[in-house]
C-alpha cells in the first residue's frame, strides 16, 4: 500500500499529551487559507509503503505515549491511512489522534470503516480569522471528538481554554539544516519570528500560506 509522505518525527510534545510520534500526510486538497504547512499540499511527492513509515516508526513505539496523525489531509489516503492505523494499533500502547480539516459528517462512513482504529479525531477546517483560545486547535471552529475511553480519560482538559503561557511548539531540525516546528503556533507568531531573525542579519522563509492576508 502506497503512502504520500510529508514527515515523520519522535518525541513530539505539542499535539497531544506525552511524547508522541508525529506521522504527517503529504498532499491536501482542503488548503485552508492561512495554513502554516503549505509545503504539505502538493499531490504526488514522497510516496513511500505503509510498512516503510510502519518500519520507521516501531523504532519508538514501545516509548511512545501516542501518535498524532496529521498533514496534509490524511483522509485524502483513506485506504493507507486506514492500513496505517491497523499496524500502528497493534504497536502502540497509547492513543492515537488524527487531524482532518473535513468535517465529521463529510467522512462519517470512512471513520465507521476504521472503527476502533482512532481514539481522538480533531476535524473541521483551520479558519484563519476564527478565535484560538483551546488547546490543540488552530481555530476554535474546528471539533475534537473523544471515539474511545482511553481518548475520554487522556483528553478530559482539551477544551478548557488556553492561558497565556500554555502555548508550546516543538523545533525540529532536518539533515538538510531545514528547521520547522510542530504545534500550533499563536497568530503572528511566525512573522515575528522572521522579524526576529532578519534583525539578527539571517535570511529565512515559512511555509504558511499568506493569500488574502493583511
Amino acid at each position: 500500500m502506497k503512502l504520500a509522505l510529508s514527515r515523520i518525527h519522535f518525541p513530539v510534545t505539542a499535539l497531544g499529551p506525552g511524547n508522541r510520534i508525529g506521522i504527517w500526510f503529504q498532499g491536501c486538497s482542503i488548503q485552508c487559507p492561512g495554513c502554516i504547512s503549505q509545503d504539505t499540499w502538493a499531490f504526488g511527492e514522497n510516496v513511500t509503503s505503509v510498512l516503510e513509515v510502519v518500519n520507521v516508526v516501531s523504532e519508538w513505539t514501545d516509548v511512545a505515549d501516542g501518535v498524532t496523525i496529521s498533514g496534509g489531509e490524511p483522509f485524502d489516503q483513506s485506504a493507507a491511512l486506514k492500513a496505517l492505523l491497523t499496524n500502528l494499533r497493534g504497536l502502540v500502547s497509547g492513543d492515537i489522534l488524527v487531524y482532518t480539516g473535513y468535517s465529521l459528517q463529510s467522512i462519517s462512513n470512512r471513520l465507521h470503516d476504521m472503527s476502533g482504529l482512532i481514539d481522538a479525531i480533531i476535524t473541521e477546517p483551520f479558519k484563519r480569522d476564527d478565535p484560538q483560545t483551546l488547546p490543540l486547535r488552530g481555530s476554535d471552529n474546528q471539533m475534537l471528538h473523544l471515539l474511545t475511553p482511553l481518548a475520554r480519560q487522556r483528553y478530559a482538559n482539551a477544551n478548557i481554554p488556553l492561558r497565556a503561557d500554555d502555548k508550546t511548539l516543538d523545533i525540529m531540525f532536518d539533515e538538510d539544516d531545514t528547521v520547522w516546528i510542530a504545534g500550533i503556533p499563536r497568530r503572528g507568531d511566525l512573522n515575528s519570528l522572521l522579524q526576529l531573525l532578519q534583525h539578527k542579519g539571517l535570511s529565512a522563509c515559512t511555509t504558511e500560506d499568506l493569500r488574502g492576508s493583511a
